[in-house]
């Protein structure tokens, strides 16, 4: 019989061997889904998910089309303005917390746009859905897979915002169908209702911050003897980060933050008046619907490639490509006189934003750390919804001004061009300390 010291002695090593040995599944893959569930859950405040009840609602609250752009414009602008203060309260407070606490609110918002009773109470609730749907849910989505990866963070990104396009495809007709059925009051109270009883007991039980909280490590990589993740140093994969105010003083954090709201602004502005430009042209709005399925299934597809690129190659051409894409779509659009010109135009909206966004969302991580990522990631919210909700305003005024969406379109064909020049300069700021072994790290330049 082994002596009681030495089998406690080997039981103590064996213990010792396991926590040091990585699990066999890493819990970064539990994360995912969850990530992608939060953006999904972002829908009833997302313009494609608002879209559906805009007619029904204006016609409920007797509000001229003027009156529901303008509550919704008003709304968003409102609704941005928090953000950042949400990142900081994500940096101090933790990603899990934060998020309960916003799907329980959000829920509320919409269980409060049912109760909309004119146009002051519906800026209310456009300021609460757009602020804590695309503002704060999906941003804390998009912050939460950093913190679990780092060499494949551009290709787990992509499959995240396959989430979103999913939405984009199936969403429209679920809220159709509630529209239909219950009517717009009840059918966003189903909503609320749903996103709280879905997401919040899962996330209780399952979201976790970062990978030490599971005995862990970022990529699920075999820990050092000493693991940043238990004493923080500056190399520390997890501990390093530009602060929002030094990010802000960099080129990059600019360059990209202008080119995520160039997308911003002018995909809200032609979705959300989509069916006259495509009128004007002479096509209907079936051929709207198809060509929003169609962007939905390319943006997909290019947002897993674009975040497995990203992986592999430096962000700066890839950002060039998507900024490029995203004038070339405009003018296609500007010319589209058949349906298959239309949808053209659909496709390489899709591919453009997939490309670009499957490159940008790993990209703040990368080059600005993980210490400050809710400050510096809330403030590119604030300015993205912000840039959003000039978008429907300008293409209204435009086309109130000259009699059609020609002019409108044709700015929003010119204007990425300049900005697809400008990523090319949009290199990685200096960091205290680069990974030798990082491809995409390995030159950093003074922005």
């Amino acid at each position: 019989m082994r002596h009681p010291d030495l089998q406690a002695s080997s039981e103590d090593l064996i213990t010792a061997e396991e926590a040091a040995r990585p699990t066999s599944v890493y819990y970064g893959w539990v994360m995912l889904p969850l990530s992608m569930a939060a953006l999904i859950a972002s829908s009833p405040g997302q313009t494609f998910g608002v879209s559906i009840f805009n007619e029904p609602m204006r016609l409920s609250l007797g509000l001229t089309h003027g009156q529901l752009a303008f509550a919704y414009a008003v709304g968003t602008i409102v609704g941005a303005v928090p953000i950042t203060f949400i990142g900081a309260t994500m940096d101090r407070r933790g990603l899990r917390t934060t998020m309960l606490v916003v799907v329980s609110l959000f829920s509320a918002a919409c269980l409060l746009t049912a109760f909309t009773q004119g146009l002051l109470t519906l800026i209310v609730a456009f300021g609460l859905l757009r602020m804590l749907g695309p503002g704060a849910l999906a941003f804390l989505s998009g912050n939460t897979l950093p913190f679990w990866f780092e060499r494949r963070l551009g290709t787990v990104e992509g499959f995240r915002q396959v989430g979103m396009a999913a939405a984009m495809a199936i969403v429209p007709a679920l809220n159709l169908f509630l529209v239909a059925s219950f009517g717009w009051r009840v059918g966003y109270a189903i909503l609320g209702g749903a996103i709280w009883c879905l997401l919040f007991p899962v996330f209780a039980i399952f979201f976790r911050n970062h990978p030490d909280e599971v005995g862990q490590v970022l990529d699920g990589r075999k820990p050092e003897l000493e693991s940043p993740l238990i004493k923080p140093s500056k190399e520390g994969t997890l501990s390093w980060g530009l602060s929002l105010k030094e990010s802000m003083h960099t080129r990059s954090f600019w360059i990209v933050t202008a080119g995520t709201s160039m997308f911003a602004l002018i995909h809200t502005a032609v979705f959300f008046c989509l069916v006259p430009i495509l009128q004007e042209r002479g096509l209907s709005g079936r051929d709207a619907a198809t060509l929003l399925t169609i962007f939905a299934i390319f943006m997909a597809i290019a947002q897993v490639v674009g975040g497995m690129l990203a992986d592999r190659v430096r962000a700066q051409p890839l950002l060039f490509l998507g900024s490029l894409g995203l004038g070339l779509s405009m003018f296609l659009l500007l010319w589209s006189t058949t349906p298959a010109a239309a949808y053209l135009s659909g496709a390489v909206l899709g591919i453009s934003q997939g490309l670009y966004f499957g490159t940008a969302n790993p990209l703040w991580a990368r080059y600005f750390g993980r210490r400050h990522l809710g400050k510096i990631r809330g403030a590119l919210i604030t300015l993205q919804i912000g840039a959003s909700s000039f978008g429907p305003l300008m293409a209204g005024l435009a086309r109130d001004y000259s009699g059609d969406f020609g002019g409108v379109l044709t700015a929003f064909a010119l204007a990425p061009l300049p900005i697809a020049t400008l990523s090319l300069l949009a290199a990685p700021p200096k960091r205290v300390a680069v990974e030798a072994s990082d491809p995409l790290l390995s030159t950093a330049s003074v922005a």
